[in-house]
């Protein structure tokens, strides 16, 4: 199996070390393993669970509710409905957000439309 530094799992996902060092203090990580030096090293399997993790943070998630995600998983298959049920609820307040924000960009572009229509007024107004 292959495994990944602190370094490299944060390159690959794109965040920064002290985030992988805050998630795992939260919990978020659990049974990561250490060299014999004490560098945490990441299994492809983590990097799998650090993926699914960063999606959920992504999409606003809090991480008490990730915790509580990654708990059940801990605990294995009995939790494997509760873990779906999560999901599609988190899946449901996710669209429920990029809806909202698809009204609120209407708002943003109509005020781009009326400044831009202002300000080619005004210069028109100054020639």
């Amino acid at each position: 199996m292959k495994y990944f530094s602190i370094s490299e799992a944060s390159v690959q996902l794109n965040i920064p070390d002290s985030t992988l060092r805050y998630y795992e203090k939260k919990g978020l990580l659990p049974l990561i393993e250490r060299d014999d030096a004490g560098r945490r090293l990441f299994s492809e399997n983590q990097m799998a669970l650090l993926e699914t993790l960063v999606c959920l943070k992504n999409t606003h998630m809090p991480i008490s509710q990730i915790k509580r995600y990654i708990d059940w998983i801990v605990e294995g298959n009995r939790t494997l409905e509760a873990r779906l049920e999560m999901m599609q609820k988190h899946k449901q307040a996710v669209l429920d957000e990029i809806s909202i924000m698809q009204e609120s960009l209407k708002g943003i572009d109509y005020k781009i439309t009326s400044y831009t229509h202002q300000i080619q007024e005004r210069n028109q107004n100054e020639d």
